[in-house]
């Protein structure tokens, strides 16, 4: 019976989507490259770096590396081993859906246990620092100090998660819990030289699937992007996001919140960029509110990131559970900071400033402002320069198997 219903449900989904794009093709297709622009201009060109870095660090044995080093921190903290600094590190510093990937990889080498990945994963997918000093504080608000607030705010919440998810899974049989006593660089040294002899391909294979690997997660962060684009234009158009939000109204009224923020804050749920853009949007008297529901929906992740991450998950044995329920964890926690923080950090810092600097100045010389309009300038010719050399990677490989 719960499959039928499951086949039930999906199926209908699918030919609401299907009728929908019919009825407002026009729509969907401005909702559709709305999506497409953000990813080759923005998304690709950001991450891609990252990506085969990673791919990298994890053939030539650096993450072995940093794990023996950190396993006195991570352990303790985290209850994981210390190669999970290198996916938290990582995630921090280029965000969603990094982590995802990284702790995917180190499951799939079996470096983790299940329980010990999901814990990773639950901390690891957070917004980059790009995205919330240029995006979010400068891009939305116009205020490059408050990039200083959101940021603490959400990277001390997701270590507040970490923390609190170190107690998932505690019950099961404990495996791989390799305690060591004295941790020195010659111990990492030889962890690392011992994953790199494991690995026979020679340099050029290795950089080739680096390369080939990232690109294949990256067009399936395009496609989702793309995808989510489209369903919240869709949803809005026939009505169903405006009878959502009535109900969300209710919920932002017992926290005495603005009800106005219904509509972007659910449009944040769905994707992040586009529901804190109409956050930013609204007029209200304080700004204390916006701020608020933007370091949740951050620590949401929004339903596009979570698909992304669960596609990622999909193909190991870990599960999506865990880390949906932390979302709900980081964003509520991130929000209670914000509200503390949002004083100290905020307006006693503004209130102490003594000379005024104009904002079009502070735009100029925020350097997360020149990374995002260097991104925006070059982003889709970067896009397709590695476009073009994954296509000549599968053909290479593709003649050598013939």
């Amino acid at each position: 019976m719960k499959q039928i219903i499951k086949t039930l449900l999906f199926s209908g989904m699918t030919i609401f989507i299907t009728i929908s794009l019919i009825q407002f093709p026009d729509q969907a297709l401005e909702a559709s490259i709305r999506g497409l622009n953000l990813w080759w201009e923005v998304v690709f060109p950001s991450l891609l770096p990252f990506f085969i870095t990673a791919e990298l660090l994890l053939a030539f044995g650096v993450v072995n590396f940093i794990g023996v080093l950190f396993e006195p921190i991570m352990r303790p903290l985290f209850n994981i081993p210390g190669v999970g600094s290198f996916g938290w590190m990582m995630g921090m510093a280029s965000g969603y859906p990094t982590g995802a990937k990284i702790a995917a990889r180190l499951r799939e080498e079996k470096q983790l246990t299940r329980i010990e990945a999901e814990r990773l994963v639950a901390f690891t997918n957070n917004s980059s620092p790009l995205f919330i000093f240029g995006a979010i504080s400068v891009g939305f608000f116009h205020d490059a100090t408050l990039g200083v607030l959101i940021a603490i705010c959400h990277y001390s919440s997701n270590a507040f998660v970490g923390i609190a998810m170190r107690f998932h899974g505690r019950n099961e049989k404990k495996k791989l819990q390799e305690r060591r006593k004295k941790v020195s660089i010659t111990m990492a040294f030889k962890a690392m030289h011992r994953t790199r002899l494991k690995d026979k391909r020679p340099f050029g294979e290795i950089l080739g699937d680096a390369v080939l690997n990232s690109i294949k997660t990256l067009i399936m962060v395009g496609g989702f992007i793309t995808l989510f684009s489209v369903l919240i234009k869709l949803l809005f158009l026939v009505g169903v996001t405006p009878a959502i939000a009535s109900v969300i109204q209710g919920i932002l009224s017992l926290f005495s919140l603005p009800i106005e923020f219904a509509l972007p804050f659910l449009s944040g749920l769905f994707e992040i960029t586009i529901g804190a853009n109409m956050i930013t949007q609204i007029t209200t008297d304080s700004l204390l509110p916006k701020v608020i529901l933007v370091s949740f929906i951050l620590g949401f992740n929004g339903f596009s990131v979570q698909a992304q991450v669960a596609s990622i998950l999909a193909k190991t044995d870990i599960r999506f559970l865990p880390y949906f329920f932390a979302r709900f964890l980081h964003g509520t926690i991130a929000s209670i900071l914000t509200i503390i923080l949002f004083k100290p950090l905020y307006l006693d810092k503004q209130a102490s400033e003594t000379i005024d600097i104009p904002v079009s100045q502070t735009l100029d010389d925020n350097i997360w402002t020149k990374i995002v309009d260097l991104l925006t300038q070059n982003g889709a010719l970067f896009t397709f320069f590695f476009l073009g050399l994954a296509c000549i990677i599968l053909y290479r490989k593709t003649v050598k198997k013939q």
